[in-house]
């Protein structure tokens, strides 16, 4: 047997290690439900910034929902163009559509999409029409060698079958089950590349459901529910940075020979930058609107979440002349109204959709089918299991012991009565068990009822307190 001299030794565990594979890190930032909310791009910019100066080769990726939210960029001259110019200037390599990009229509996105120097995946959305040409499901982008490629997924759980949105904007357009689609594409994709992400606008429960099914992507990166989520699944990373830029996602994915041997993700809260002076600069160009900044009216003192969403039931009612007024919770776009004055941009903040006001007749039973269908959906559980409709009338939705609704008690309303009930015209177009007679839509916006009460009323003294409420008892009787 040969004997090795100590310093033989030394040197064939040097060679060895020469030879060995070296570690390789991957870097990812990532973005998901700004809607628009470029006043914090500039402290974006100063995150990128520093980590690229540490990282050059870093992936810059978002997950949908893009603009509806912020007036200064919805009613721009050229709508969403804003956010576009900056993550253009900013560098995006790749990013998902979100529900919120439909809002405007097909043709409105195809131009948009036209605007944007990354690549635009998504796996999952079929198009019939020239209007909006079908989107690529997958992108590879290189660094350093590394091979990473990015497959795209939008919900359609919502609508059922397409996102959540009026359905004339997703005429022409097929939406195959999102799960399943990235799947087949990821599992097609999965021996070309060597790290393999999904930019997913499915909501974290959803893509929960999907790596419980399969361990084929390294890293998701998410949208769509608003959370902040870091957790493994499968031995896959899920991710999302909650929503507004209020966060940068920092995924840090290690590679040795090619092969992914550990990854992390941290939530980076952007109020800790300084912001880039000249991403600041543009952002303040694009606020300097006069008509969007002029005072309309003030709020004689805070309204919190239950007192916004009342102001908006009882002012539609108002101007429809109606007995009761619904409004759902998802066209509320901001939390809370601080005391004192209001701009015309937060008006167009608050109900961003151009919605309308629409009246129809309804008996509480009808009503009650309404609350009980919203509440037990089990499609679009985004909005699910919840107080969906803000009214001016109080009601109580009875919930079993699996949280399962199976009465709505009126203490106000008269059964058998018929009411006149003023909605938004996206619940009356989109609201399943939508029953009752005489229903049309007005034509009347929202915004601009909104805005006439701040002009006419001010100060808004804003109710506050809850009018429904979820009542625990027990088990259905029925």
């Amino acid at each position: 047997m040969k004997r090795w001299t100590r310093s033989a030794l030394l040197a064939l565990m040097l060679a060895a290690a020469a030879c060995s594979p070296r570690e390789q890190m991957l870097v990812l930032l990532s973005t998901n439900d700004m809607h628009a909310r470029i006043q914090y791009f500039p402290q974006l910019a100063a995150a990128v910034a520093a980590c690229r100066d540490t990282v050059p080769g870093a992936v810059l990726v978002d997950a949908g929902d893009r603009w509806t939210g912020n007036a200064y960029v919805d009613l721009a001259p050229t709508p969403g163009m804003p956010v576009i110019a900056l993550m253009n200037r900013l560098g995006y390599d790749a990013a998902t559509l979100g529900n919120h990009e439909f809002d405007r229509g097909q043709a409105f996105l195809g131009r948009m999409i036209d605007s944007m120097d990354f690549e635009v995946v998504c796996a999952n959305v079929v198009s019939d029409t020239c209007t909006f040409p079908s989107l690529p499901p997958v992108t590879v982008i290189e660094r350093d060698g590394v091979k990473i490629g990015l497959v795209g997924a939008v919900t359609n759980y919502e609508g059922p079958g397409h996102p959540a949105g009026n359905a004339s904007s997703f005429e022409g357009l097929r939406f195959p089950d999102p799960q399943q689609r990235a799947m087949e594409v990821g599992a097609e994709l999965r021996p070309k590349v060597d790290v393999l992400v999904l930019l997913s606008h499915m909501g974290d429960d959803r893509d929960a459901e999907l790596l419980g099914r399969c361990g084929l992507f390294d890293v998701v990166i998410g949208g769509h529910t608003h959370v902040e989520c870091d957790t493994v699944i499968n031995g896959t990373l899920m991710t999302q940075t909650g929503k507004n830029l209020s966060n940068v996602g920092v995924t840090t994915i290690r590679l040795r020979g090619g092969k992914v041997v550990g990854s992390d993700f941290r939530i980076v809260p952007l109020a800790g930058y300084e912001a880039d002076p000249e991403y600041r600069a543009e952002v303040e160009r694009y606020y300097a609107d006069p008509e969007l900044n002029r005072p309309v009216g003030e709020f004689a003192r805070p309204a919190d979440g239950w007192g916004v969403a009342n102001w908006m039931a009882r002012a539609v009612a108002d101007r429809a002349g109606a007995e009761v007024g619904f409004y759902h919770v998802g066209g509320v776009r901001i939390d809370s109204i601080p005391a004192g004055g209001m701009s015309t941009a937060r008006v167009y903040d608050l109900e961003p959709f151009g919605t309308e006001i629409a009246v129809m007749r309804m008996t509480p039973a009808d009503m009650r089918r309404m609350i009980l269908t919203k509440y037990n959906d089990t499609e679009n559980r985004k909005e699910a299991h919840r107080i969906d409709l803000i009214s001016t009338t109080p009601y109580e939705i009875l919930v079993d012991v699996r949280d399962s609704a199976f009465d709505v008690r009126f203490p106000q309303l008269r059964e058998g009565r018929g009411y006149r009930v003023a909605l938004n015209d996206y619940v009356f177009r989109n609201y399943r068990d939508l029953n009752g007679s005489d229903g049309r839509i007005t034509g009347e916006k929202v915004a601009g009822v909104l805005l006439g009460e701040l002009d006419g009323k001010s100060p808004i003294e804003p109710d506050n307190r809850p009018r429904q409420r979820i009542v625990r008892a027990g088990a259905n009787p029925r």
